[in-house]
């Protein structure tokens, strides 16, 4: 189930003016998920009886017995294993047993559900659009539709929680649920009935030919399913005459290191060194390009910025340093750690580093973090007042750190991926502002609004004639912008006249069509596709 926000919260509305700062903190989501689940876990070896783990458990037996007040000891407990985690390194976390379904959703790319994204509008569930090949699309539920109740719940007012109405669309795979639609384009209520199937949550946001032989994908994480995905879009895009790809990493978190390593072997010769790990006890452990990968001949450009991290990092730092594909962008976030996923028998878990990993010249790209977790997450402050977002020459390199690939190209460790080719970040308040309220669900609940008086303009229009004949007109933006000033994120965009018309054009695409059309969309104009462009026109210079 994909949920958007309908409007930033109070924390975001205060932060607003300092959106550079926001971006940092934006920055700890997801980076700690680079992970490597696939293991038996014996806790009896590991978990014997000690004075220190009786001390532990005698201190709370008395405070559950003995304290004069009464106390919640369970989050006692947790208060403590996230103290004792956090004191670790900032990648061991503690996974409540709260979040841990979630958790195992996302990284399984899958749940068990109808297949809609919603928004809670006025009090009431209005789907934004059905998932495309899911259960709801098929059972005919359409963007804009209105669900009352399910099986007899009642699913509006202003008391239904947003978890309870994800646990009632949610269920046993098979199970069926019965639902009372309304539909405002009709004015009628309808009754629909819809078997939950697994539902898959989308690895690949975009996949489509920028020119007649290059192609784009873009991955968001690396969960069990990405590189089937991933996979399926390389061979729809090879079979339209490709010869160069863009792989798109930026804002990617990590996810799994066996995917990302699934990954890089379609690009990589057999035998060529993928990765290298080593644990507590020294022990190395090296990963090679097992097979013929379906881009091993193929033209590669790879896309990273400042919130790729883990497996992200994995998948560049492993091309760079075989000399395959160029690398642009900014330096990558800095995670070199493995976590390995253990349950604490309750239904709650942690994430412990077990090893450190090492691109194939040996390089750990793991920055320090011996100053503590906030030290470590404000980073991007850090990046941000020394100048290297901007110039590529403020990005401090150390040469103790340096190494160098087969072909002589120079590479540094100590601290993320450095690309290839640099490209600033327009770092304006205004900029970062409009990509905020992109993507945060801010401008997508004015879209749903908009869409709900034109729905009628765009019936039957596919998304080519879309994307040539629809142009935003100046009243809407105008319109945006008023909304955005009086709103509680009180934001405003006029001095972006052109570029918000675009992400207008996009969040229309993206509630209409999909993500891989809002993509499309966004990325005309987008500043590192436009290098790439420009790289591939004075290349065909050089070879005439």
């Amino acid at each position: 189930m994909e949920q958007q926000s309908s409007t930033p919260d109070n924390t975001t509305k205060k932060r607003l003016p300092l959106l550079p700062l926001w971006v940092g903190l934006a920055l700890a989501v997801g980076v700690f998920i680079g992970s490597k689940l696939n293991f038996d876990d014996n806790t009896e070896k590991i978990f014997a009886t000690s004075s220190k783990k009786d001390k532990l458990n005698r201190l709370i037996d008395y405070i559950d017995y003995e304290y004069v007040d009464k106390v919640n000891t369970d989050s006692i407990v947790d208060v403590t294993v996230n103290g004792i985690l956090e004191n670790l390194d900032p990648h061991s976390v503690y996974i409540p047993k709260s979040e841990y379904a979630h958790n195992a959703d996302d990284m399984r790319g899958a749940f068990v559900g109808i297949g809609v994204s919603f928004y809670v509008y006025k009090d009431t569930i209005a789907v934004i659009r059905s998932i495309e090949g899911g259960p709801a699309e098929k059972a005919g539920i359409k963007g804009g539709d209105r669900l009352l109740y399910a099986d007899g719940k009642k699913l509006f007012g202003e008391l239904v929680q947003r978890d309870s109405i994800s646990n009632y669309l949610k269920g046993e795979i098979n199970s069926k649920v019965a639902l009372d639609v309304f539909r405002p384009s009709e004015n009628k209520t309808l009754e629909i009935k819809v078997r939950r199937k697994q539902v898959p949550l989308v690895s690949v946001d975009a996949s489509y030919k920028i020119t007649d032989d290059l192609g784009y994908i873009k991955l968001n994480r690396f969960s069990e399913t990405t590189f089937k995905e991933f996979e399926t879009a390389l061979d729809k895009l090879r079979s339209q005459g490709i010869k160069k790809l863009v792989l798109d990493l930026r804002d990617n978190p990590g996810g799994y290191i066996s995917t990302a390593e699934r990954v890089v072997d379609e690009f990589l010769e057999n035998d060529k060194l993928i990765l290298i790990t080593k644990n507590k006890s020294g022990e190395i452990n090296k990963t090679f390009a097992s097979r013929r990968g379906d881009f091993e001949h193929g033209k590669l450009y790879v896309l990273i910025n400042e919130n790729s991290a883990s497996a992200s990092e994995i998948v560049a730092g492993a091309l760079q340093d075989n000399d395959k594909g160029t690398i642009i962008g900014r330096r990558s976030f800095g995670k070199g750690l493995v976590q390995r996923e253990m349950s604490l028998g309750d239904g709650s878990a942690v994430r412990l580093t077990i090893a450190r990993y090492y691109t194939p010249t040996g390089r750990s790209i793991q920055r320090p973090y011996g100053n503590g977790n906030d030290t470590y997450y404000s980073d991007y402050e850090k990046r941000y007042r020394n100048g290297e977002l901007i110039h590529a020459d403020s990005i401090k390199v150390a040469d103790s750190l340096k190494y160098v690939t087969p072909k002589g190209k120079v590479v540094y460790g100590g601290g993320g991926i450095i690309p290839d080719v640099f490209v600033p970040k327009d770092t304006s308040v205004e900029n970062e502002t409009l990509q905020y309220v992109s993507r945060s669900g801010f401008m997508s609940y004015f879209i749903f609004e908009y869409l709900e008086k034109n729905r009628t303009f765009f019936k039957g229009m596919n998304f080519d004639d879309f994307r040539k004949n629809f142009i935003v007109e100046d009243s809407l933006s105008k319109e945006f912008i008023e909304y955005a000033k009086f709103n509680e994120a009180q934001i405003d965009l006029s001095n972006y006249a052109e570029q918000l018309k675009r992400t207008l054009k996009a969040n229309i695409a993206q509630q209409l069509f999909g993500p891989n059309e809002y993509e499309i969309i966004l990325n005309e104009a987008d500043p590192m596709l436009l290098k790439v462009l420009e790289l591939e026109a004075n290349d065909h210079l050089d070879k005439k």
